[in-house]
């Protein structure tokens, strides 16, 4: 008998219209032949299946299942894409904990720590990883541009501490500009990072393990003319994504090696991808770790599974099946 997967995607940020994105991708990835799988819709007021006939059913949050054609369909396990709370800081991590329902990405912990980008850079700095130097400021707090110039200089970067597909994000040229760059921010969340500007080339890195296996992917090289990976960039088009990266194989593995390392300590699960900026001295410092990454047919981790002679559908199998396989 088929299992049946539910693709969660929606959320309450920002990020939903990308999350929706990454839910079509991934159902054109997972074999038809041995899954039925459902989109599932979760976001405040409204968690529910999208039906084959365009409806949709209400989902019994008691152990999320559903309705259809007069039967109670369960789940066997939930690929969770959803960017931004409640599905990528452990919110619905813990839920589908509570219900034993077996899921795709990192535990309660994990999601929580990496979706702090303050916390996660510090723990990982802990550990030896170079991270770019920041100021971490609650709403309310009050900031003087004098000394922010002074501790990280300028350019420097204004973003929410906990939001991705750069949502509120300011590259600050100028110190004026750093109050506008600091309402933009907190209109995404009640937490703001403020971070030196590091010159260099943007790559980032794909990685998953299984029982049977441990996979690092090869890096994407990402180029922009814009003043830097903005949301038009991510998702318009305005951006070069050269897999593998145009960088000497020494420090691909370097990079590859750190990534790997990266989630051994975090204790991640299913995929992840990490961003760094590479230095004028060939050094590479971590940007950001995505326990959900994006996955349309052109997001980085199908581009880097490609390159590495691999195809999706693979990459499914290896991880619906290290869990609902146990």
């Amino acid at each position: 008998m088929k299992k049946n997967i539910a693709v969660v995607a929606g959320g309450d940020s920002s990020e939903i219209v990308v999350s929706l994105k990454s839910a079509e991708g991934i159902c054109s990835f997972i074999d038809n032949d041995k899954y039925n799988v459902y989109i599932a819709i979760v976001k405040k007021g409204d968690w529910s299946v999208r039906l084959e006939n365009g409806g949709k059913a209400p989902i019994d949050k008691n152990d999320f299942s559903f309705r259809k054609d007069g039967e109670t369909v369960r789940f066997d396990f939930a690929y969770i894409t959803i960017h931004g709370t409640p599905g990528e800081n452990g919110l619905l991590q813990g839920y589908f904990e509570m219900i034993g329902l077996p899921y795709s990405c990192c535990n309660v912990l994990t999601a929580a720590l990496t979706f702090d980008k303050n916390v996660c850079k510090n723990y990982l700095k802990g550990f030896g990883v170079r991270v770019a130097d920041s100021m971490y400021v609650r709403r309310g707090e009050r900031v003087a541009a004098a000394d922010v110039v002074s501790r990280l200089g300028l350019p420097l970067f204004v973003k929410p501490n906990a939001d991705g597909s750069s949502f509120g994000v300011t590259k600050v040229k100028e110190a004026s500009q750093l109050g506008e760059a600091l309402e933009k921010a907190f209109a995404e969340g009640s937490d703001v990072l403020i971070e030196r500007f590091l010159a260099g080339t943007e790559v980032t890195c794909g990685c998953y393990k299984v029982k049977s296996k441990s996979v690092v992917l090869p890096l994407t090289e990402v180029v922009t003319e814009n003043e830097f990976f903005d949301y038009d960039a991510k998702y318009n088009g305005q951006v070069s994504e050269i897999t593998p990266a145009r960088i000497s194989g020494e420090l691909t593995a370097k990079i590859q090696s750190l990534t790997s390392r990266i989630y051994d300590i975090l204790g991640a699960k299913g995929i992840i991808r990490v961003d760094y900026i590479i230095d004028a001295a060939g050094e590479p410092y971590m940007l950001e770790v995505n326990t959900t990454p994006g996955m349309t047919a052109t997001s980085f981790i199908p581009q880097q599974v490609q390159a590495a002679g691999m195809n999706m559908q693979e990459v499914m199998d290896d991880i619906i099946g290290n869990e609902i396989n146990n």
